[in-house]
């Protein structure tokens, strides 16, 4: 499978060391016929917030099933003097075997929710680890924030203006994509929009205004260039007393018909769009748009939407595309069972806090809906083979004496199986058919859980026969301590 973003550097490496040391270990140890099941979840929402958007899963299954090391990838390890020639050997012919289930991109997801479920041999799961984490951590982040600013714009366009604040070439292309699944309109990154089909959209830089000798010969040749569709930086010198004036000076002899704007990046953006407003108006260009820039976030985007500052488009930088104010999604991939001639044996990752005990064993994932509202109420973790019928007990799993009954509802199953013996079995999305899931699913969200402080909780719920197992491990593990 190659994709058209595919690009042609050969990232088996790009896995940490004790990936290669513990897959080694396992050969020496004679272990490795055993098969296992890993998770892939996060435990807190960036920002506090009340739900998660996952994506990245494309790229991260185009790695696994490409995944492969070369002559000099081999060349080096073997220089390490750490590894066995016959791990050498293993990884020379390396093909993933296995399976993946996964919740589709586009998705709400909420704390603890298996997102991605990984069944395959030993050593196989265990290598694709770093490319899991930091391509679903990465995207998942930036869709996550870029939807909360989305949001906070009621409507508007948001355009991702941020590829030259990214942390690289990659977080501004794959970046791109992520805010383009949360919500954006388009994109300022040529490249991104090449690669993943999304709208490019520009203007122009203050350099531009600052190569001619003032405002007025600059917008006049901006307008030659592009006589019709032209947006005006107007910020450059003085928005009230050079740049608008000279800008409605330069729309006025454009040809009817042509689609006019500013933008302003810099001062107040609300004082300034609604002086900017009027004088536009007063001059005939009603429907000249005002686009605004210069580190938004979502509570400044709001302040502007509650204050009615008359602005069309808001073109977000920095703060989306690093989502600045949460620096990493935090998500984890840890081992749930192992299977060895046909047994499965539930694991578990113990903790001194109560949220980073892990689920065990092998999982499956269901979203409750009410009948009456179609609302989605309560996400279910339950064992694979499990069914779910009304009425059902629902419990918090960390006080499971807070319960109540669940009836007249639809369970609907979250993940897909996405590949089956080392194939991809399932038909991957188009990105408008990934944004049209998280609106269709954003839409059965109680608005409790969109708000920006203090969102209401969503519970995810164990079944009752996976939280006896969970407790039943802790006992037996907690003999050993």
């Amino acid at each position: 499978m190659k994709l058209n973003w595919k690009n042609e550097k050969n990232l088996g490496m790009l896995v940490d060391l004790y990936e290669l040391t513990m897959t080694n270990g396992y050969l020496v140890n004679e272990v490795d016929h055993y098969w296992v099941y890993f998770d892939y979840f996060f435990r807190r929402v960036p920002d506090h917030g009340g739900f998660a958007i996952t994506a990245g899963l494309e790229q991260f299954l185009d790695y696994v099933l490409n995944l492969q090391f070369t002559k000099d990838d081999l060349d080096f390890i073997r220089s390490m003097n750490l590894f066995t020639s016959e791990f050498i050997e293993y990884l020379k012919d390396f093909r993933f075997s296995g399976d993946i289930w996964a919740i589709p991109e586009g998705t709400p997801v909420f704390p603890n929710t298996p997102i991605v479920t990984v069944r395959a041999p030993l050593l196989e799961a265990q290598l694709i680890e770093t490319m899991l984490l930091l391509t679903l951590n990465h995207q998942s982040l930036i869709a996550t924030k870029a939807n909360r600013i989305v949001r906070a714009a009621n409507g508007k366009p948001v355009v991702d203006f941020g590829a030259r604040r990214a942390h690289g070439a990659d977080a501004a292309n794959f970046g791109a994509r992520a805010c383009y699944i949360g919500g954006c309109f388009g994109t300022s990154n040529v490249l991104a929009s090449k690669m993943f089909n999304i709208p490019a959209i520009g203007t122009m830089a203050h350099s531009w205004i600052q190569f001619f000798d003032s405002d007025r010969l600059a917008f006049d040749a901006y307008v030659k260039a592009y006589p019709k569709q032209v947006t005006l930086l107007v910020d450059t010198y003085n928005v009230l007393k050079s740049g608008v004036p000279q800008a409605i000076e330069v729309f006025k002899n454009m040809q009817l018909g042509s689609k006019k704007g500013i933008r302003i990046d810099s001062g107040d953006l609300g004082y300034l769009s609604r002086r900017a407003r009027k004088m536009l108006d007063d001059s005939g260009f009603q429907d000249t748009t005002i686009t605004v820039s210069n580190a938004l976030d979502e509570y400044r985007i709001r302040e502007l939407e509650i204050q009615k500052a008359p602005i069309n488009f808001y073109g977000v930088g920095e703060r989306m595309i690093t989502a600045r104010s949460e620096a990493v999604f935090g998500g984890v991939y840890k081992l749930v069972a192992l299977e060895n001639n046909g047994k499965k044996m539930s694991r578990i990752k113990l903790s001194e806090e109560a949220d980073k005990i892990t689920n065990p064993g092998f999982k499956e994932v269901w979203r409750l809906y009410d009948n009456n509202n179609g609302n989605a109420f309560a996400d279910l973790i339950t064992f694979k083979n499990e069914e779910v019928k009304e009425p059902y007990k629902l419990f918090d799993p960390i006080s499971p004496w807070k319960s109540k009954e669940a009836k007249n509802f639809t369970a609907k199953k979250l993940q897909k199986k996405m590949v089956e013996n080392g194939v991809l079995v399932a038909k991957l999305p188009t990105l408008e058919e990934i944004r049209e899931n998280l609106k269709v699913e954003m839409a059965k969200l109680w608005d409790d859980l969109l708000r920006f402080e203090s969102p209401d909780r969503y519970f995810v719920n164990l079944s009752y026969e996976l939280w006896v197992e969970k407790q039943n491990l802790i006992d037996k593990y907690r003999m050993h301590q």
